[in-house]
């Protein structure tokens, strides 16, 4: 599993993201921008972009992931 592949998989299945990942091997750090977490608590956010992962971490080629979640206007409000 590499960075790349985190990326597609949750490109895959949040539309119009912004997806940021860095890290290798197992351990991902996994920045995701989309309008589709407006509303959501931090929670239901993670849960949406673990969803994305869940097959990649049943199988073990995630082992360990860090999630920050942002709507665009987060985002944009942060600076980034």
């Amino acid at each position: 599993m590499d960075a790349n592949t985190v990326q597609n998989l949750v490109n895959g299945t949040i539309d119009n993201a912004q997806v940021l990942v860095d890290g290798a091997g197992a351990n991902y750090d996994i920045t995701v921008v989309s309008d589709l977490f407006d509303g959501m608590r931090a929670v239901g956010r993670q849960q949406a972009v673990y969803a994305a992962l869940s097959d990649a971490i049943a199988a073990g080629s995630i082992h360990a992931v860090t999630i920050h979640a942002f709507t665009q206007a987060e985002w944009e409000a942060n600076g980034a």
